[in-house]
Protein backbone atom coordinates (compact mmCIF):
# COMPACT_ATOMS: atom_id res chain seq x y z
CA UNK A 1 0.00 0.00 0.00
CA UNK A 2 1.17 3.51 -0.75
CA UNK A 3 0.19 4.72 2.74
CA UNK A 4 2.95 2.57 4.27
CA UNK A 5 5.70 4.37 2.36
CA UNK A 6 7.24 7.73 3.27
CA UNK A 7 5.74 10.57 1.25
CA UNK A 8 9.11 12.15 0.50
CA UNK A 9 12.39 10.55 -0.54
CA UNK A 10 14.77 10.19 2.39
CA UNK A 11 12.06 10.73 5.02
CA UNK A 12 13.43 7.82 7.04
CA UNK A 13 17.01 9.14 7.15
CA UNK A 14 18.51 9.51 10.59
CA UNK A 15 19.93 12.78 11.84
CA UNK A 16 23.71 12.99 11.49
CA UNK A 17 25.59 11.61 14.47
CA UNK A 18 27.71 14.03 16.47
CA UNK A 19 30.87 12.74 18.11
CA UNK A 20 31.29 14.27 21.57
CA UNK A 21 33.20 16.11 22.92
CA UNK A 22 33.37 18.63 20.08
CA UNK A 23 33.35 22.33 19.27
CA UNK A 24 29.69 23.12 18.61
CA UNK A 25 28.30 26.40 17.21
CA UNK A 26 24.95 27.55 18.59
CA UNK A 27 22.97 30.38 16.99
CA UNK A 28 20.75 32.52 19.20
CA UNK A 29 18.51 35.18 17.66
CA UNK A 30 16.60 37.71 19.67
CA UNK A 31 15.59 41.28 20.29
CA UNK A 32 18.47 43.75 20.47
CA UNK A 33 17.83 44.79 24.07
CA UNK A 34 20.41 46.06 26.57
CA UNK A 35 22.32 43.17 28.11
CA UNK A 36 21.15 40.54 25.59
CA UNK A 37 24.68 39.28 24.87
CA UNK A 38 25.57 39.14 28.57
CA UNK A 39 22.38 37.23 29.46
CA UNK A 40 23.03 34.68 26.71
CA UNK A 41 26.71 34.33 27.66
CA UNK A 42 25.79 33.78 31.34
CA UNK A 43 23.56 30.86 30.37
CA UNK A 44 26.30 29.38 28.20
CA UNK A 45 28.77 29.62 31.08
CA UNK A 46 26.41 27.65 33.34
CA UNK A 47 26.43 24.77 30.86
CA UNK A 48 29.94 25.15 29.40
CA UNK A 49 32.06 27.09 31.94
CA UNK A 50 34.97 27.63 29.53
CA UNK A 51 32.79 29.69 27.17
CA UNK A 52 33.79 33.37 27.05
CA UNK A 53 32.93 36.44 25.01
CA UNK A 54 35.77 35.61 22.58
CA UNK A 55 33.69 32.60 21.48
CA UNK A 56 30.78 34.84 20.49
CA UNK A 57 30.13 36.61 17.18
CA UNK A 58 27.32 39.19 17.21
CA UNK A 59 25.52 40.48 14.13
CA UNK A 60 22.77 43.10 14.38
CA UNK A 61 19.85 43.11 11.94
CA UNK A 62 19.72 45.76 9.22
CA UNK A 63 17.41 48.01 11.27
CA UNK A 64 19.08 47.15 14.58
CA UNK A 65 15.95 45.66 16.13
CA UNK A 66 17.35 42.12 16.40
CA UNK A 67 20.68 40.50 17.21
CA UNK A 68 22.06 37.20 15.91
CA UNK A 69 24.68 35.58 18.13
CA UNK A 70 26.84 32.61 17.20
CA UNK A 71 28.59 31.07 20.20
CA UNK A 72 31.01 28.19 19.70
CA UNK A 73 31.25 26.01 22.78
CA UNK A 74 32.85 22.75 23.86
CA UNK A 75 29.89 20.35 23.82
CA UNK A 76 30.20 17.25 25.99
CA UNK A 77 26.96 15.52 25.09
CA UNK A 78 23.42 15.72 23.78
CA UNK A 79 21.92 16.21 27.24
CA UNK A 80 24.12 19.29 27.79
CA UNK A 81 22.88 20.80 24.52
CA UNK A 82 19.23 20.04 25.30
CA UNK A 83 19.49 21.70 28.73
CA UNK A 84 21.32 24.70 27.25
CA UNK A 85 18.67 25.18 24.54
CA UNK A 86 15.88 24.93 27.14
CA UNK A 87 17.55 27.56 29.36
CA UNK A 88 18.15 29.92 26.44
CA UNK A 89 14.48 29.74 25.47
CA UNK A 90 13.50 31.04 28.94
CA UNK A 91 14.98 34.46 28.13
CA UNK A 92 12.15 36.80 27.06
CA UNK A 93 14.26 38.44 24.31
CA UNK A 94 15.24 35.12 22.66
CA UNK A 95 13.21 34.35 19.54
CA UNK A 96 15.10 31.38 18.05
CA UNK A 97 17.84 28.93 19.06
CA UNK A 98 19.57 26.77 16.45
Amino acid sequence: MAADKPSTPGAEQEAPKISFPCRYPVKVMGEAVDGFELQVLAIFQRHAPDTCDEHMVARPSAKGNYMALTITMEATGLEQLELLFADLKTLPAVKLVL
